[in-house]
């Protein structure tokens, strides 16, 4: 009976292991296709001969890339408003989602289901834009960044975090000590939410750095494109009317070529510095996760 349970469990491990294997490569396939389509050359793209390994190999991907300047004006960009972005978002969640989860706090229901309100019913893009136009932010890395800085689930998920961990005991002995409201949340109350604060930062980064939409509603001077929307126009870049008779063949298949080119090498350099960050903010990330859940 013995011998025939170990058997069991050596059939279970080994299907087990086959279909992580299976899930694993299913994950991992995507990422390795991006990364030998970039290596690559422009013919092997076009005519769809990539599969798994690159075909012809070859760094003129990357060449182009560091030759494209629009590229790393998009870079720089990206940078700043994902940083930026970033900091002040983090700060306001913080600032608002503190308040609300102390129970001496006036009103502290109706502010959270004003907060609740704006999940449920937005004022939708026309009037977003006309507000943004008005205050006079089009066309300025504030139009990027100030929209969306504040997110009503960040602050519940700050808030859950703040009420499960940030004990009102601790702050009745840090009054006792004379520490003032402003000083306590500054020099106890961060340092202990570090975890939540690595959550925030990472969605709010990722969420900026992918950001299309807005920067394309908003920008209107190319040196102050995103990096996604320069990665927009080199795929638009193949898109040639190819009945027309004044442009010669020869010349829209090198400007396919290198449009799939650049493509794929701009999509691994757009993907590095997340994925560069995510691993010193692994730790924090799933902790605060699990801490900072909704639980209803």
């Amino acid at each position: 009976m013995k011998k025939k349970k170990i058997t069991q469990d050596k059939v279970v491990y080994f299907f087990n292991y086959v279909f992580l294997t299976l899930m694993l490569l299913i994950v991992l396939y995507p990422l390795i296709y991006i990364v030998s389509c970039s290596f690559s050359s422009g013919n092997a793209l076009v005519s769809g001969k990539v599969k798994f390994l690159p075909v012809e190999p070859t760094l003129q991907s990357y060449k182009a890339v560091f030759e494209y300047s629009a590229i790393w004006v998009g870079y720089k960009n990206s940078i700043i408003y994902t940083v930026l972005g970033t900091l002040l978002s983090v700060a306001l969640t913080l600032l608002a989602a503190y308040p609300l989860s102390r129970e001496d706090l006036r009103g502290g229901k109706v502010f959270m289901a004003l907060f609740l309100f704006t999940m449920m019913f937005s004022g939708g893009l026309i009037p977003t834009y006309l507000l943004v136009k008005n205050l006079g932010l089009v066309n300025t890395m504030w139009a990027v960044i100030l929209p969306g800085s504040v997110s009503a689930y960040n602050v519940i998920v700050a808030r859950t975090f703040f009420r499960q961990n940030i004990p009102q005991e601790l702050l009745e002995a840090a009054k006792v000590d004379g520490c003032s409201d402003f000083r306590f949340f500054m020099s106890i109350v961060i340092p202990l939410s570090m975890p939540i604060v690595a959550v925030l930062a990472l969605w709010v980064a990722v969420g900026l750095w992918n950001s299309y939409f807005n920067p394309m509603i908003y920008l209107n001077s190319e040196d102050r494109y995103t990096l996604q929307l320069i990665l927009r126009r080199i795929i638009l870049m193949s898109q040639v009317n190819l009945s027309s008779s004044n442009i010669d063949p020869a010349r829209i298949a090198e400007n396919q070529y290198l449009s799939e080119m650049l493509k794929y090498a701009t999509i691994i350099i757009s993907s590095l510095p997340l994925m560069l960050i995510y691993p010193f903010v692994q730790k924090y990330f799933v902790k605060g996760v699990m801490i900072g859940s909704v639980k209803g």
